[in-house]
């Protein structure tokens, strides 16, 4: 039986040289006799290109080396097939490898991405595009779009971002939330769309979340100054605080006063005033310890 499988590596996510990482996949791969196909992303059509790929090769599984965006495209791309999808982290934001616990060494994550069983995973879908991770209007979305038009990369661009964009930030919005039948209003500062736990900084925004589990949780950030940052950042999400609400379902419309900036999965989204969302229940299989 043939043993074929996709290589999808985004050549300039995180910064960071590929060339060993392909080195090390072929190895692993001729080792284990499967018969690998490597595909480096463009940015151009390469939606298209993986599903034709697909099409040829018939893999068992598709591995997905770069950030959580790379990995929206992959599993986009194989709505309707049945494929195991293998993750090795590669990117700047890696957070679904994080909600995973994919290990740190490059050897124990080639060994889950071919050989080991896998979870059905949800997505979630806002206005049409799909979210694998976590997705938030308010701060956040101010921060990612400052983000991507800043020069300084890695951890201290987001810390300097993140100073720069609580200081900048416009006054608190108000959002008229429908979900379980009821609708709900909260100034907020921000509202993340959590299909999982944490951001790919490692940060716990929704400890109560389950990536397979046919619900997403609104988690409303009432206020958010800096010692509220703080304690988020640190790890201590204080869920019994009076500033943060959780809502879990499993659809929601959400409205606001006026438009606030939005992100997915750390992507840049523009501003929005409504947001229609509804769950993608075991939308695709993921590779996990």
């Amino acid at each position: 039986m043939k043993k074929n499988v996709i290589f999808v590596v985004n050549p300039i996510s995180g910064d960071l040289d590929k060339s060993e990482l392909i080195d090390a996949v072929q190895e692993f791969a001729a080792t284990n006799h499967f018969d690998l196909e490597v595909y480096e992303t463009t940015g151009e059509k390469d939606l298209q290109t993986i599903k034709s790929l697909y099409d040829q090769y018939q893999p068992q599984r598709i591995i997905v080396a770069g950030g959580d965006g790379t990995i929206k495209m992959v599993a986009e791309a194989m709505e309707h097939h049945d494929v195991i999808i293998g993750i090795l982290p590669a990117g700047s934001a890696n957070g679904l490898s994080v909600d995973l616990n994919l290990p740190a060494t490059i050897e124990e994550n080639l060994k889950i991405a071919f050989l080991s069983d896998y979870i059905e995973m949800d997505m979630i879908c806002i206005n049409g595009k799909k979210s694998i991770h976590l997705s938030d209007i308010g701060l956040n979305a101010d921060l990612v779009k400052n983000y991507e038009n800043s020069d300084l990369r890695g951890f201290w661009g987001y810390a300097l971002q993140a100073y720069t964009t609580l200081k900048e930030s416009a006054e608190p919005f108000v959002a008229t939330i429908m979900a379980n039948n009821e609708t709900v209003e909260h100034t907020a500062r921000m509202i993340v769309i959590a299909n999982s736990q944490k951001y790919g900084t490692g940060v716990i925004i929704n400890p109560h979340g389950a990536m397979n589990d046919g619900k997403f949780e609104l988690v409303i950030l009432k206020s958010l100054d800096l010692l509220l940052l703080g304690k988020i950042i640190t790890g201590n999400m204080p869920i019994d605080s009076d500033d943060i609400v959780i809502i879990s379902t499993d659809k929601a419309a959400i409205k606001t006063d006026s438009p606030v900036n939005f992100q997915i999965d750390g992507e840049y989204c523009g501003a929005q005033t409504d947001l229609e969302i509804h769950i993608l229940h075991k939308q695709m299989k993921i590779a996990v310890p």
